[in-house]
Formats: C-alpha cells, structure tokens, sequence
C-alpha cells in the first residue's frame, strides 16, 4: 500500500533545494561518499558496498556531527533509518519536521534519537540533453530496495534508464508548446521547461501528477510551472496542438485477457507506470497512429516503445504500416531486441518477484507471458526509438532500422540535424544536388584497409564519430569525392573531375554517386557549406 503523495509549499520546496545543496547531496557528492566501487555496485541494485560506505563516514560521531551527505544517503537512497538528530544537522533550514509535513519522510517520535525513514525516493540526478547539463533532484516513490520488498501497483517510477534515453535523444530546439504524454514523476517535462514556452504533462495517475507538481516546485520554484491534466493518453488534450509531443508511454507488453491476464494480474498486479492495459503492442501503435492529431504543422512527437516480431512478418513492414497510418513523416530505430523468455524475466523481476522469493509466483507469471506471446507467434520483442513529425505537405519520410550498438548521447541534436538534411534533400533534384556545395562534417574519419604489399586499399570506410557513429563502405570515387567536399567546387564539379582523373563516362559517375551522396547528407556524414 503507498503512502499518501508528497506535496508542499514553494517556499519549503526553495528551503529544502538550499539544504540539499548545502549538503552536497549531488551526485558527485554522494558518489564522493560512497567511492567508485559502492557507486558502481549501487547501480546494480547491489547496496551494501554502499551501506558500508556510510557507515565508515559516519563512524562514532554524535548524530548532530554526522557528514549530511551520510545522513540523506542512508535515508532516501539505502532506505536506512537516521535519528532525528542528524536529519534536522543534514536539512538546517527545512529540519525533519518539514520533511513530515511534505509527506516526504516518517518518524517514530520526536525525541532527538527517534528513527527517521523516507516515505519517498528523493534522489540527486544529473544529465546531458541537446540543450545541456541539467542537475536536480528527483522525488519519486521508493524502489525495491529502498523498501525491502515488492513494489506497489500505483507506483511512481523515477529516473530509470529509459526516463535518461528519452530526454537524450529529444531534439531541443525552441518551441511553443510542449505535451509531455503520461509525465510520470515529471522528468521530461523538467527537461522540456527549459526550452519550451509552455508545458502540458498528462498521466492516468494523480499519485504521478502529485510528484510532478513537487518536482517542478523543487527544482523551478514554481509547483505550477507545468499545466498538469489527469487522464488516459492523448484524451486530456484533444482538439489541442502541441509544437514538440514527448512520451515514455506504459509500452511493456503484459498478459491482460484469457487464462494469461489472470495468471499475471494474481502473482503480480498491475503497474500503473509499465502496463496500458492493452494487448501486445496495441498501445504504441495506437499512440503512432494517432499522435498526430495534436500535432501542430511542422510538430514532432518523440515516444519510446516496444514492438512484436512475429513469425512471417518483418518487423519493418509491421511498424512501418504504423507509420504509413500516421499520415506523418516517421524514423524508428531499434534498439534492443528480447526473446520473449528474455521479456518476461525482465518484467517478472521489475514487479518485485523473483524465483526465490515467490517460486510459484515465478512459474505462473512466467508461463502466462510465454503463453501469451505464442498466441500471436512472436519470436522477439523489439525496444527503440520513434520519432514522428507533422509535415507541411505530404509525408516523404518513412525510415525504419536497427542499430543495437553504442551511439553518441545526447541523440538530440543528431536526430534534429537528420531531419533538416531530409528536408532539404526532399527539396531538390539531382541536378540541384550536383549544382551544391557540400563539406564533410569534422567528426567523419576515413579508414582503409590494405592487404601487406598492396599499393590500394580493398576496403574504405567512411566514419561517423557522432550521433549514431555509421559506418559507410565507399567505392574509391564515393571516397574521392568525400574527400573534395570543402565548400569550394559544387558535387557536380566533383564527380567531372573524378571521371576524367580516372577516364570513365561522366554520366555513369554521377549516377552512381548522387544516391550515395544524399545518403551521406541525410546522416550527417556531409552537409551544404
């Protein structure tokens, strides 16, 4: 059973951010508490490294005397107990009874040495995005860990590393408005506050919107900077247009009918913040399909989601019929991709349930989500990137691919330049292609490959070091001709002189180098001078 949600004044919030930031509890203050190895370890759900961690800067001080950043680490991230001696040192301004009249902690008593434990999650986070580094402070409901034990179903999840991708590779250009779609705690529309004029969350859950509004108070100091609505996807603002649409939608796919629904429901519930209480992949193609609708001319949605490989059916054709409904211009990348054993697992284990701790629980849950899946011959499940966007004429952009390797965040500023390069290659023919002046991005490289003796290379790669780091095989004209690009000769000039240098028909050269140029245009490899 949750605890009642968070909410406090602007002024306890502003007190509260002072102490916090007096206490150093950044993350590289608590990182500095803990050492690289307890940090680490922490990141794995592993706390005791770090518990040991604060034990030894604790050591045999009188609470009053204990390092602050002890004292908050041990309470919201390890969720340990403190006297209220050392909370009310830690938070000078906000003392420990500010924390209990904002729902944010519990105590046993009042006396200087009665227990203190956090009712919520109050973590320090930082990030890069397009528009640069951010450092906050997150309240959300407590994990498993902190709470030693399951997790309940209206839970209200923090920064994970889905919350991290979404806001890196959110392109961060100026905007009007902006509608962070099931907001959650209130993560993206904190990264949206800062370039956007104004910013509407929505979420199915009023527990989500109340810690929304106490992060955007904590870390604005204003809890109404954000125009907060209670309801199911795009419902809340139909009719309404929105320049930049931002969503890390409820997209796990769960069992929800038959024999399976039931079985998963019983071992263990149903997450508010994962589960759209829809079949498959419903949800993500419904909100695909439809996100348009508030879309303003020339808007962008950027959502994340899961997708169904199924037997006979490439999953390019299935998600790209999504986008061909759209009506938009529509770019998937996928990301990750799970078998459906690897799926459950995953999931089970999310809920607070594991095979030792509920063996039965276990079987159940996991044979249901195996069931399910085999009901509709899905081999895998797919995890990426969707980002959409409302053309002014007629779609021109349907890009669906994979790319499982590392890329360069934040994403942001890559994925905006690549539909700018679109737009302007949609704009122009061949002749005006040939008629340009291109020049190479400074993070392309060229590699070449020789086998021992040979004077030519067999093999030349044309290199991206950022965004999503391509690799392009070049023919020796394609790379010539990369290798001339500096503003000063148009590509057509280019590939004339290529043909003489090596005696071939002018023609053929430019047909086999204006598709491949405007390959390298769309993915950042070149750009007009």
């Amino acid at each position: 059973m949750s605890t009642p949600a968070p909410a406090a004044s602007d002024a306890a919030l502003a007190a509260l951010r002072g102490d916090l930031a007096a206490a150093s509890f950044t993350v590289d203050g608590v990182a500095d508490l803990f050492g690289d190895l307890a940090t680490q370890a922490l990141y794995r759900e592993q706390a005791v490294p770090a518990r040991r961690a604060v034990e030894a800067a604790v050591g045999g001080s009188a609470p009053a005397g204990w390092d602050p950043r002890a004292t908050l680490a041990r309470l919201f991230l390890l969720g340990g107990q403190v006297p209220r001696a050392a909370l009310d040192a830690a938070l000078p301004a906000t003392g420990t009874d500010g924390l209990l009249r904002a729902g944010l902690a519990v105590a046993a008593g009042a006396g200087d040495d009665d227990a203190v434990r956090a009712a919520v999650d109050l973590a320090p986070y930082t990030a890069t995005d397009a528009s640069g580094d951010v450092s906050w402070w997150l309240a959300s409901d407590l994990g498993e860990l902190a709470r030693g034990g399951a997790i309940a179903t209206d839970h209200v999840l923090g920064a994970g590393g889905a919350s991290l991708t979404l806001a890196q590779v959110t392109m961060r250009d100026p905007v009007g408005r902006v509608l962070d779609l099931g907001t959650g705690c209130g993560i993206q529309a904190l990264h949206a506050h800062r370039h956007a004029g104004s910013v509407v969350g929505t979420d199915i859950s009023a527990r989500a919107l109340a810690f929304a509004r106490l992060n955007a108070g904590l870390n604005l100091g204003d809890s109404g900077a954000f125009d907060l609505r209670l309801g199911s996807m795009l419902e809340p603002v139909a009719g309404e247009r929105f320049d930049l649409v931002v969503s890390n939608p409820p997209f796990v796919i769960t069992p929800h009918s038959g024999a399976a629904g039931r079985a998963v429901h019983d071992a263990l519930g149903d997450f508010e913040y994962r589960d759209g209480g829809r079949a498959g992949d419903d949800l993500v193609r419904d909100l695909v399909t439809h996100v348009g609708a508030v879309l303003a001319p020339g808007g962008t949605a950027q959502l994340l989601g899961n997708w169904e490989h199924r037997r006979g059916e490439p999953w390019q054709d299935r998600v790209g019929a999504w986008l061909d409904a759209s009506g938009l211009d529509g770019w998937v990348i996928q990301r990750e991709l799970l078998d459906p054993a690897e799926y459950a697992e995953t999931w089970i284990r999310d809920g607070g349930t594991t095979p030792d701790r509920d063996p039965a629980g276990w079987a159940a849950a996991y044979g249901a989500w195996l069931d399910d899946f085999a009901s509709r011959d899905v081999e895998a499940i797919g995890f990426g990137i969707v980002t959409l966007r409302r053309p002014e004429g007629a779609a021109t952009l349907r890009r669906t691919e994979e790319h499982t390797g590392s890329v360069r965040q934040p994403l942001g500023a890559h994925l905006a330049a690549s539909l700018a390069a679109h737009a302007w290659l949609a704009a122009r023919s061949d002749a005006d292609l040939l008629d340009a002046h291109l020049e190479v991005a400074p993070d392309v490289t060229e590699e070449r490959y020789l086998t021992p003796g040979m004077p030519d290379p067999n093999v030349v790669v044309i290199r991206q070091g950022d965004g999503l780091g391509r690799g392009v095989h070049a023919s020796t004209a394609l790379a010539a001709l990369v290798g001339a690009c500096d503003g000063e000769l148009a590509v057509g000039q280019i590939a004339g002189a290529i043909a003489a240098l090596f005696d071939v028909d002018a023609a053929a050269v430019r047909a086999e180098l204006l598709p491949a140029v405007r390959g390298l245009v769309r993915d950042g490899f070149l750009r007009p001078a």
